[in-house]
């Protein structure tokens, strides 16, 4: 029997690359994809080129706030992976409006589909900011909510909203909250491609701050993997973090980028800390480990320099987006 999940979001990062890993070589079989995108600027349907043909695929040019498109895609598939939201902190910091409107209320829009559609599983993909800044040890998924931007803030009651579901109706709901993500295909707004690219481009890289802040780094095939345990093996009602197990501080991920790019320290240009930065990120995997045996299979120094040998090779892919972003 063929389970038809709805993937919102597909045409990004994240969601390609979860979609090519449903539908591309050594997949689980038995499924059938459509993505739901708005390709806003950072949607890219290129991303899903390696699967397009598939049988079991399908793609729709929609927005999750349009309920009545939401209810009809909702009525025809089985379960919901949700990664569709505004992502980037300096945009939300800029103008937090369009971060509330398609993280809160195009997840409430999709719930509600998914409710009265007849959805059996919907799996919520969320973010470590939520938790917010961290000094020592992890945060577990039983941590108070403290948020520090606008996009964190939209991500954390997006969450409350799925947790509001499974309580009040009883919908299977799961979450899985993860750790700073990387690898081809990212937007080059994000910190690792914007450097790599800076860098080929002969720019020099803006490094918030002192350059402490310390995140830990998840290859994009690891997140995906854990989303797919947690689909196929989570519990209903419950939250999973997802890391990489690599901390470092943006200092030190620099260094790498830099020598990465045969590029000297001279090119790092001190720039004035974000508004509300966190200093560090951290979150404990020992439920996923425990419950669905999920660990890190990407070494972090080949996965970095796997990741920036495919920008070098793929200007095609980002030159235009690049200009996208920066219009």
């Amino acid at each position: 029997m063929v389970t038809k999940i709805l993937v919102t979001g597909g045409a990004g990062f994240v969601g390609s690359a979860y979609v090519r890993g449903l539908l591309g070589p050594g997949g689980p079989g038995g499924v059938a994809v459509t993505v739901l995108d708005a390709l806003t600027y950072a949607g890219n349907r290129a991303n899903l080129d390696p699967v397009r043909d598939h049988p079991g695929f399908r793609f729709v040019h929609g927005d999750i706030r349009d309920a009545v498109l939401a209810g009809r895609l909702a009525a025809e598939h089985d379960e919901v992976v949700h990664f569709a939201a505004q992502s980037h902190v300096d945009r939300s910091i800029h103008d937090a409006d369009p971060f509330v409107s398609a993280n809160v209320l195009g997840t409430q829009v999709l719930l509600d589909a998914a409710r009265h559609g007849g959805v059996r599983r919907f799996v919520q993909i969320s973010t470590d900011e939520v938790y917010g800044s961290r000094a020592t040890g992890s945060w577990t998924e039983t941590a108070p909510l403290n948020p520090s931007s606008p996009y964190a803030a939209s991500k954390a009651a997006a969450d409350l909203l799925v947790l509001a579901e499974h309580r009040t109706h009883g919908t299977d709901v799961r979450i899985t909250r993860c750790s700073n993500t990387f690898g081809p295909y990212q937007f080059p707004e994000k910190l690792i491609p914007s450097f790599v690219i800076r860098l080929l481009e002969g720019r020099d890289v803006p490094l918030y701050g002192d350059g402490l802040h310390v995140r830990d780094w998840l290859h994009v095939d690891d997140h995906v993997r854990a989303v797919e345990l947690v689909r196929t093996g989570g519990r209903p009602g419950e939250i999973y973090n997802i890391g990489g197990g690599t901390e470092l501080t943006n200092r030190e991920l620099t260094g790498l980028l830099l020598d990465a790019c045969d590029a000297g320290p001279e090119r790092i240009r001190h720039v004035t800390d974000r508004k509300g930065h966190d200093r560090r990120y951290s979150v404990d995997c020992a439920k996923i480990a425990a419950e669905l045996g999920y660990a890190p299979r990407a070494a972090f120094h080949a996965a970095l320099a796997s990741t920036v040998a495919w920008y070098r090779a793929n200007r095609a892919w980002w030159e235009p987006l690049k200009a996208r972003a920066e219009a």
